[in-house]
């Protein structure tokens, strides 16, 4: 994910695990409300809503110079945004289709393969086993009950972590070639400008009504500026690798905002794959390149 280290305002005083966890927190709840958008919008209409608001939440906050930005940062930042985009759509229809919980986990499996490509240890081969086992004990040729899981959805999952680890080299670049936030601001609005034509094909005007932007706003808060704020600081106080570890519990806390606001409940079988992932993530973060959590994750 993006490398660049915007400024903070200076009310945010938290201490950097609390506001590492309230982070975490914030995505997972802003993912179930959400979900709860669904039966309006659709995922695509919630996804544009989302990103779009999100967009200019940033705008406000950082107040990027965009007019400064040359064809070379264009040609870094495009790739960067169209990433965020489809990795969120691809996202929000796997949330369609099965529990938070799970879909989070499947997405952890992206930024895992890439670790282990940049990585090439060969205990990170065990890691990325092990995640490879919380897979097939949740696809629906796993055992102890799992067979009423969505084919589909984990198919959609996987291809969100797919784009959110191309999300991850391209936020590279984007920080490498482009100072500050206006590279990360710039993506957002790209991702914007990806997603609205799903969403006005999915959702019509009912994605422009007052209600329906009131709750994108909601949802916009406390998934994308709340909690990237959040972590950016607590990047600057907490070593990467620790960092890492403690966001690979996310998939757990998915699992429980999905319980608490949606009613999710998940098998004993699928609560194991779920730890089986968390493990692997906090291994290859604590044994290989901390490379799949060691930045701010991108808005789901």
């Amino acid at each position: 994910m993006s490398r660049v280290r915007p400024a903070l305002p200076r009310s945010v005083s938290l201490p950097p695990v609390p506001s590492l966890l309230l982070a975490m927190l914030s995505i997972q709840g802003g993912a179930a409300f959400a979900k709860t958008l669904f039966p309006t919008l659709g995922p695509a209409g919630t996804t544009a809503v989302r990103v779009t608001l999100a967009a200019a939440l940033l705008m406000l906050v950082f107040r990027p110079a965009l007019g400064r930005l040359t064809r070379a940062d264009w040609t870094v930042i495009v790739p960067y945004g169209a990433a965020l985009g489809l990795m969120n759509l691809a996202f929000y229809e796997a949330l369609r289709l099965l529990p938070l919980g799970l879909a989070v986990t499947l997405e952890f499996v992206g930024p895992l393969l890439l670790s282990l490509f940049l990585s090439r240890r060969a205990l990170d081969v065990v890691w990325v086993a092990l995640a490879g086992l919380g897979i097939a004990l949740i696809s629906p040729l796993g055992s102890g009950g799992a067979t009423n899981v969505s084919a589909l959805g984990i198919a959609l999952a996987l291809v969100a972590g797919g784009l959110w680890a191309l999300y991850i080299l391209a936020g590279g670049a984007v920080g490498r070639q482009v100072p500050g936030t206006t590279g990360v601001v710039a993506g957002m609005l790209v991702a914007a400008v990806v997603t609205v034509p799903f969403g006005v094909a999915q959702a019509g005007v009912a994605l422009f009504a007052p209600p329906a932007l009131l709750l994108g706003l909601g949802v916009a808060v406390l998934s994308s500026a709340l909690p990237y704020t959040l972590e950016m600081r607590a990047l600057r106080a907490i070593p990467a690798r620790i960092f890492g570890v403690m966001m690979s519990v996310e998939p757990a806390l998915a699992a429980l905002s999905g319980l608490l606001f949606l009613g999710e409940q998940l098998t004993a079988v699928q609560w194991a794959a779920m730890v089986c992932v968390i493990a692997a993530s906090a291994g290859i973060n604590l044994t290989g390149k901390a490379t799949a959590h060691t930045e701010p994750e991108p808005v789901n």
